[in-house]
């Protein structure tokens, strides 16, 4: 595969943006840890880990991406080593049940019911990463009715149900708030429909009639973004409901 100079620039910096918004994040969660009650210190702990994990990975993604390409005769050509995106299935399989994880614990959710969500969330996070990695791997497909639509039609359902039972359980918690928590709740209601959107979008884009470098190109970047979104966006999200609801409650730092 053949990249000119702009779009493995393109990939490069975004791989790069993607690390610093990861690591930074992850300082602002641990100094900001204690400007919120203790028991939703934990959901910070888990954004930490989230960050954490993903800066790992894309410090593996942007090396892998490096090793792949040559600069040569004024394009980008295969150095011979692949690159390795496995990386960010490996990454989505440790950080997705946690991103589900840190927003069913702000939530406060207590009891039968929150173990039993969890459960239910971790399983239906793993069959949707599993599912859909076989078709992460066939980029050449440009049909929808392919292997690759059909392993990202499997994944899609446990995504859906991930997505459907978060929007209602949000949808409940902003119902039982009012002022501020209330309006940060609707937020990341959107913001969780905004990013996981963007995940399947980006997976179609061989179907948009993208091929080669162009297709490699567009699914380096959406996912980037969409992973700086989800990951580092949804803990300040996560931080600000957390900040909010002790406030509500009485909570002020020594």
């Amino acid at each position: 595969m053949e990249l000119t100079i702009g779009q493995y620039s393109l990939v490069y910096n975004m791989l790069s943006f993607a690390i610093a918004s990861m690591i930074f994040s992850g300082v602002f969660f641990v100094l900001a840890r204690d400007r919120v009650a203790p028991k939703y210190r934990i959901s910070l702990v888990v954004s930490t880990l989230v960050v954490g994990i993903a800066a790992y990975h894309y410090l593996r993604i942007f090396g892998s991406w490096e090793a792949a390409y040559v600069l040569e005769g004024g394009n980008y050509v295969a150095s011979g080593k692949p690159f390795n995106d496995a990386y960010r299935y490996v990454d989505w399989l440790l950080t997705v049940p946690l991103l589900v994880v840190e927003l069913l614990l702000v939530m406060g959710l207590t009891g039968a019911k929150k173990e039993g969500m969890l459960t239910n969330m971790v399983i239906a996070a793993f069959l949707m990463i599993a599912l859909g990695y076989p078709g992460e791997l066939i980029t050449d497909e440009t049909s929808v009715m392919g292997m690759r639509g059909l392993w990202g039609f499997l994944s899609t359902l446990p995504f859906v149900y991930i997505v459907y039972t978060l929007w209602n359980e949000l949808g409940a918690a902003a119902a039982e708030k009012e002022g501020k928590t209330a309006i940060l709740y609707r937020n990341i209601r959107l913001l969780l429909l905004a990013t996981w959107g963007f995940y399947p979008i980006v997976y179609m884009a061989p179907f948009f009639g993208w091929e080669g470098a162009s297709t490699q190109v567009a699914i380096q970047v959406g996912y980037s973004v969409a992973d700086v979104l989800a990951k580092a966006g949804y803990g300040v999200m996560i931080y600000a409901i957390a900040k909010s609801k002790s406030e509500d409650e009485g909570y002020a730092m020594a």
